[in-house]
Protein backbone atom coordinates (compact mmCIF):
# COMPACT_ATOMS: atom_id res chain seq x y z
CA UNK A 1 0.00 0.00 0.00
CA UNK A 2 1.77 3.15 -1.22
CA UNK A 3 0.37 5.42 1.49
CA UNK A 4 1.46 3.16 4.32
CA UNK A 5 4.86 2.58 2.72
CA UNK A 6 5.39 6.35 2.50
CA UNK A 7 4.39 6.79 6.16
CA UNK A 8 6.82 4.09 7.24
CA UNK A 9 9.52 5.79 5.17
CA UNK A 10 8.90 9.06 7.01
CA UNK A 11 9.24 7.28 10.34
CA UNK A 12 12.47 5.64 9.25
CA UNK A 13 13.79 9.04 8.19
CA UNK A 14 13.07 10.38 11.68
CA UNK A 15 14.90 7.43 13.23
CA UNK A 16 17.92 7.99 10.99
CA UNK A 17 17.89 11.70 11.80
CA UNK A 18 18.08 10.86 15.52
CA UNK A 19 20.94 8.45 14.88
CA UNK A 20 22.78 11.10 12.86
CA UNK A 21 22.22 13.65 15.61
CA UNK A 22 23.77 11.37 18.21
CA UNK A 23 26.75 10.67 15.92
CA UNK A 24 27.23 14.43 15.45
CA UNK A 25 27.22 14.99 19.22
CA UNK A 26 29.91 12.32 19.68
CA UNK A 27 32.05 13.83 16.91
CA UNK A 28 31.65 17.31 18.41
CA UNK A 29 32.62 16.04 21.87
CA UNK A 30 35.70 14.35 20.43
CA UNK A 31 36.72 17.52 18.60
CA UNK A 32 36.07 19.80 21.58
CA UNK A 33 37.84 17.67 24.19
CA UNK A 34 40.58 15.10 24.59
CA UNK A 35 38.40 12.18 23.51
CA UNK A 36 39.92 9.94 20.88
CA UNK A 37 37.64 7.96 18.57
CA UNK A 38 38.76 4.39 17.93
CA UNK A 39 37.58 4.32 14.33
CA UNK A 40 38.47 0.67 13.81
CA UNK A 41 35.88 -0.31 16.43
CA UNK A 42 33.14 0.95 14.11
CA UNK A 43 34.12 -1.23 11.15
CA UNK A 44 31.83 -4.16 11.94
CA UNK A 45 28.77 -2.02 12.69
CA UNK A 46 29.32 0.22 9.67
CA UNK A 47 29.94 -2.67 7.31
CA UNK A 48 26.94 -4.65 8.50
CA UNK A 49 24.78 -1.52 8.43
CA UNK A 50 25.70 -0.71 4.84
CA UNK A 51 24.95 -4.26 3.69
CA UNK A 52 21.63 -4.31 5.52
CA UNK A 53 20.61 -0.92 4.13
CA UNK A 54 21.53 -1.93 0.60
CA UNK A 55 19.43 -5.06 0.88
CA UNK A 56 16.57 -3.09 2.45
CA UNK A 57 16.62 -0.59 -0.42
CA UNK A 58 16.47 -3.40 -2.95
CA UNK A 59 13.52 -5.16 -1.33
CA UNK A 60 11.68 -1.89 -0.74
CA UNK A 61 12.09 -0.42 -4.23
CA UNK A 62 12.60 -3.39 -6.55
CA UNK A 63 10.48 -6.05 -4.93
CA UNK A 64 8.04 -3.97 -2.83
CA UNK A 65 8.44 -6.37 0.11
CA UNK A 66 7.83 -4.12 3.07
CA UNK A 67 8.21 -6.87 5.66
CA UNK A 68 11.67 -7.95 4.59
CA UNK A 69 12.81 -4.39 3.91
CA UNK A 70 11.64 -3.36 7.39
CA UNK A 71 13.43 -6.28 9.04
CA UNK A 72 16.68 -5.38 7.29
CA UNK A 73 16.52 -1.62 7.85
CA UNK A 74 15.41 -1.78 11.48
CA UNK A 75 18.22 -4.23 12.24
CA UNK A 76 20.63 -1.72 10.72
CA UNK A 77 19.11 1.01 12.91
CA UNK A 78 19.63 -1.04 16.07
CA UNK A 79 23.26 -1.79 15.16
CA UNK A 80 24.23 1.73 14.17
CA UNK A 81 22.38 3.51 16.97
CA UNK A 82 24.01 1.24 19.56
CA UNK A 83 27.40 2.00 18.00
CA UNK A 84 26.97 5.78 18.43
CA UNK A 85 24.97 5.83 21.67
CA UNK A 86 27.58 3.93 23.71
CA UNK A 87 30.22 6.65 23.10
CA UNK A 88 27.66 9.28 24.05
CA UNK A 89 27.31 7.62 27.46
CA UNK A 90 31.09 7.93 27.84
CA UNK A 91 30.88 11.66 27.14
CA UNK A 92 28.08 11.95 29.71
CA UNK A 93 30.15 10.20 32.38
CA UNK A 94 33.07 12.56 31.76
CA UNK A 95 30.97 15.49 33.04
CA UNK A 96 31.84 14.06 36.48
CA UNK A 97 29.01 15.49 38.54
CA UNK A 98 29.01 14.42 42.24
CA UNK A 99 28.22 10.75 42.82
CA UNK A 100 24.76 10.04 44.24
CA UNK A 101 25.27 6.51 45.60
CA UNK A 102 24.58 7.43 49.21
CA UNK A 103 21.29 9.07 48.22
CA UNK A 104 20.21 6.08 46.14
CA UNK A 105 21.10 3.66 48.94
CA UNK A 106 19.07 5.78 51.37
CA UNK A 107 16.09 5.70 48.97
CA UNK A 108 16.35 1.93 48.73
CA UNK A 109 16.30 1.59 52.49
CA UNK A 110 13.33 3.95 52.74
CA UNK A 111 11.52 1.61 50.33
CA UNK A 112 12.40 -1.36 52.55
CA UNK A 113 14.92 -2.84 50.07
CA UNK A 114 18.21 -4.16 51.42
CA UNK A 115 20.68 -4.72 48.58
CA UNK A 116 23.12 -6.67 50.74
CA UNK A 117 20.43 -9.14 51.73
CA UNK A 118 19.70 -9.80 48.07
CA UNK A 119 23.42 -10.33 47.45
CA UNK A 120 23.58 -12.77 50.35
CA UNK A 121 20.72 -14.74 48.78
CA UNK A 122 22.62 -14.93 45.48
CA UNK A 123 25.73 -16.11 47.31
CA UNK A 124 23.72 -18.94 48.86
CA UNK A 125 22.31 -19.90 45.46
CA UNK A 126 25.11 -19.35 42.90
CA UNK A 127 23.41 -21.59 40.36
CA UNK A 128 20.35 -19.33 40.40
CA UNK A 129 22.64 -16.32 40.07
CA UNK A 130 24.21 -17.82 36.93
CA UNK A 131 20.74 -18.56 35.53
CA UNK A 132 19.73 -14.93 36.05
CA UNK A 133 23.00 -13.82 34.46
CA UNK A 134 22.12 -15.70 31.28
CA UNK A 135 18.79 -13.86 31.26
CA UNK A 136 20.51 -10.53 31.94
CA UNK A 137 22.88 -11.07 29.01
CA UNK A 138 20.05 -11.96 26.61
CA UNK A 139 19.30 -8.30 25.89
CA UNK A 140 21.09 -8.05 22.53
CA UNK A 141 19.54 -11.29 21.28
CA UNK A 142 16.05 -10.16 22.30
CA UNK A 143 16.44 -6.73 20.72
CA UNK A 144 17.29 -8.34 17.38
CA UNK A 145 14.67 -11.07 17.67
CA UNK A 146 11.84 -8.62 18.28
CA UNK A 147 12.75 -6.67 15.13
CA UNK A 148 12.53 -9.81 13.01
CA UNK A 149 9.34 -11.05 14.68
CA UNK A 150 7.46 -7.76 14.31
CA UNK A 151 8.63 -7.31 10.73
CA UNK A 152 7.76 -10.79 9.48
CA UNK A 153 4.39 -10.83 11.24
CA UNK A 154 3.47 -7.55 9.50
CA UNK A 155 3.43 -5.32 12.57
CA UNK A 156 5.49 -2.72 10.81
CA UNK A 157 4.16 0.38 12.54
CA UNK A 158 4.60 -1.19 15.97
CA UNK A 159 8.17 -2.01 14.95
CA UNK A 160 8.74 1.74 14.52
CA UNK A 161 7.19 2.39 17.92
CA UNK A 162 9.69 -0.06 19.38
CA UNK A 163 12.61 1.59 17.60
CA UNK A 164 11.63 5.10 18.67
CA UNK A 165 10.96 4.01 22.25
CA UNK A 166 14.40 2.39 22.35
CA UNK A 167 16.11 5.54 21.08
CA UNK A 168 14.11 7.91 23.31
CA UNK A 169 14.85 5.75 26.35
CA UNK A 170 18.57 5.48 25.64
CA UNK A 171 18.94 9.24 25.13
CA UNK A 172 16.96 10.16 28.24
CA UNK A 173 18.86 7.62 30.33
CA UNK A 174 22.22 8.93 29.11
CA UNK A 175 21.21 12.52 29.90
CA UNK A 176 20.08 11.64 33.43
CA UNK A 177 23.23 9.61 34.05
CA UNK A 178 25.27 12.76 33.44
CA UNK A 179 23.23 14.78 35.94
CA UNK A 180 22.95 12.17 38.72
CA UNK A 181 25.84 9.71 38.25
CA UNK A 182 26.59 6.78 40.51
CA UNK A 183 29.32 4.15 40.62
CA UNK A 184 26.93 1.35 41.55
CA UNK A 185 26.10 -0.72 44.59
CA UNK A 186 29.11 -3.05 44.45
CA UNK A 187 31.65 -0.23 44.66
CA UNK A 188 29.52 1.76 47.09
CA UNK A 189 29.51 -1.13 49.55
CA UNK A 190 33.22 -1.81 49.04
CA UNK A 191 32.88 -5.34 47.68
CA UNK A 192 35.82 -6.94 45.89
CA UNK A 193 36.49 -10.00 43.76
CA UNK A 194 36.53 -13.19 45.81
CA UNK A 195 34.17 -11.89 48.47
CA UNK A 196 31.04 -12.96 46.62
CA UNK A 197 29.61 -13.65 43.20
CA UNK A 198 30.70 -10.95 40.79
CA UNK A 199 28.45 -8.99 38.43
CA UNK A 200 28.93 -9.05 34.68
CA UNK A 201 29.16 -5.24 34.89
CA UNK A 202 32.42 -5.28 36.92
CA UNK A 203 34.55 -4.70 33.80
CA UNK A 204 32.98 -1.25 33.42
CA UNK A 205 34.22 0.11 36.75
CA UNK A 206 37.76 1.17 35.68
CA UNK A 207 36.33 2.79 32.55
CA UNK A 208 33.70 4.72 34.53
CA UNK A 209 36.22 6.14 37.00
CA UNK A 210 38.74 6.78 34.22
CA UNK A 211 36.15 8.85 32.40
CA UNK A 212 35.45 10.82 35.57
CA UNK A 213 39.08 11.58 36.45
CA UNK A 214 40.20 12.16 32.84
CA UNK A 215 42.57 9.20 32.59
CA UNK A 216 40.37 7.39 30.05
CA UNK A 217 39.44 9.23 26.89
CA UNK A 218 38.70 6.57 24.26
CA UNK A 219 35.30 6.23 22.62
CA UNK A 220 34.44 3.13 20.65
CA UNK A 221 31.64 0.96 19.34
CA UNK A 222 32.89 -2.63 19.63
CA UNK A 223 34.30 -3.15 23.11
CA UNK A 224 32.39 -0.33 24.81
CA UNK A 225 31.21 -0.90 28.38
CA UNK A 226 27.81 -0.26 29.91
CA UNK A 227 28.63 2.39 32.50
CA UNK A 228 25.22 3.83 33.41
CA UNK A 229 23.90 3.19 36.92
CA UNK A 230 20.94 5.57 37.29
CA UNK A 231 18.54 5.07 35.63
CA UNK A 232 18.91 1.41 34.68
CA UNK A 233 18.84 1.10 30.90
CA UNK A 234 18.62 -2.68 31.27
CA UNK A 235 15.42 -2.34 33.30
CA UNK A 236 13.95 0.16 30.86
CA UNK A 237 14.67 -2.08 27.87
CA UNK A 238 13.17 -5.09 29.65
CA UNK A 239 9.86 -3.19 29.82
CA UNK A 240 10.13 -2.01 26.22
CA UNK A 241 10.78 -5.56 25.05
CA UNK A 242 7.73 -6.85 26.92
CA UNK A 243 5.60 -4.23 25.17
CA UNK A 244 7.23 -4.89 21.80
CA UNK A 245 6.63 -8.66 21.95
CA UNK A 246 3.07 -8.26 23.27
CA UNK A 247 1.23 -8.29 19.90
CA UNK A 248 2.45 -11.85 19.17
CA UNK A 249 0.36 -14.30 21.27
CA UNK A 250 3.02 -16.88 22.15
CA UNK A 251 5.97 -14.50 22.29
CA UNK A 252 4.19 -12.15 24.69
CA UNK A 253 4.19 -14.69 27.53
CA UNK A 254 7.74 -15.87 26.90
CA UNK A 255 8.91 -12.26 26.90
CA UNK A 256 6.92 -11.43 30.03
CA UNK A 257 8.62 -14.24 31.95
CA UNK A 258 12.13 -13.65 30.57
CA UNK A 259 12.06 -9.89 31.07
CA UNK A 260 10.53 -10.11 34.53
CA UNK A 261 13.51 -12.28 35.43
CA UNK A 262 15.77 -9.69 33.81
CA UNK A 263 14.34 -7.06 36.12
CA UNK A 264 15.04 -9.37 39.06
CA UNK A 265 18.62 -9.90 37.85
CA UNK A 266 19.38 -6.23 37.34
CA UNK A 267 20.18 -5.11 40.94
CA UNK A 268 22.93 -7.70 41.45
CA UNK A 269 24.34 -8.50 38.01
CA UNK A 270 24.03 -4.88 36.89
CA UNK A 271 25.22 -3.40 40.21
CA UNK A 272 22.05 -1.33 40.43
CA UNK A 273 20.04 0.10 43.28
CA UNK A 274 16.33 -0.61 43.36
CA UNK A 275 15.61 3.02 42.56
CA UNK A 276 17.67 2.63 39.38
CA UNK A 277 15.34 -0.16 38.29
CA UNK A 278 12.19 1.77 39.23
CA UNK A 279 13.41 4.85 37.37
CA UNK A 280 14.20 2.74 34.31
CA UNK A 281 10.72 1.23 34.34
CA UNK A 282 9.11 4.68 34.61
CA UNK A 283 11.22 6.03 31.73
CA UNK A 284 10.29 3.05 29.57
CA UNK A 285 6.57 3.70 30.01
CA UNK A 286 6.96 7.39 29.22
CA UNK A 287 9.03 6.73 26.11
CA UNK A 288 6.66 4.01 24.90
CA UNK A 289 3.74 6.41 25.19
CA UNK A 290 5.69 9.17 23.42
CA UNK A 291 6.73 6.82 20.61
CA UNK A 292 3.22 5.44 20.19
CA UNK A 293 1.74 8.92 19.97
CA UNK A 294 4.35 10.01 17.43
CA UNK A 295 3.70 7.00 15.20
CA UNK A 296 -0.07 7.38 15.47
CA UNK A 297 0.23 10.91 14.09
CA UNK A 298 2.26 9.67 11.14
CA UNK A 299 0.29 6.57 10.21
CA UNK A 300 -3.45 7.10 9.91
CA UNK A 301 -4.54 4.08 11.95
CA UNK A 302 -6.70 4.56 15.06
CA UNK A 303 -4.87 3.89 18.32
CA UNK A 304 -7.28 3.35 21.18
CA UNK A 305 -6.30 2.26 24.68
CA UNK A 306 -6.85 -1.31 23.51
CA UNK A 307 -4.30 -0.93 20.72
CA UNK A 308 -1.33 0.12 22.91
CA UNK A 309 0.62 -2.93 21.78
CA UNK A 310 -1.73 -5.40 20.04
CA UNK A 311 -2.70 -5.34 16.39
CA UNK A 312 -4.17 -1.84 16.37
CA UNK A 313 -1.20 -0.41 14.44
CA UNK A 314 -0.43 -3.21 12.09
CA UNK A 315 0.59 -2.33 8.53
CA UNK A 316 0.16 -5.00 5.87
CA UNK A 317 2.80 -5.84 3.29
CA UNK A 318 2.28 -4.16 -0.06
CA UNK A 319 2.44 -7.48 -1.85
Amino acid sequence: MPGEAAALRRLDNVIWALVAGVAAMVLFAAAASRFQIVFGSYTAAAGAGILLLGAAYYYRTRRAELKLASALESTAQVLIFAAVAAPLSYVAASVAMPLQDAAFDAMDRALGFNWNEMLAFMNRWPGFFLFLRAIYLSLTLQMTAVVLLLAFTGRLAWLRVYMLAFIFTALLTIALSALVPAEGAWLHFGLKAGQSVMPSSHTSWPVFHGLRDGSYRLVMAAGSEGIITFPSLHAALAVILMAAFWPVPIARWVSAVVNSLMLAATPIDGSHYLVDVLAGVAIAFMCLLAARRFVSRTIAIPMTARSFAPDGIRVASSR
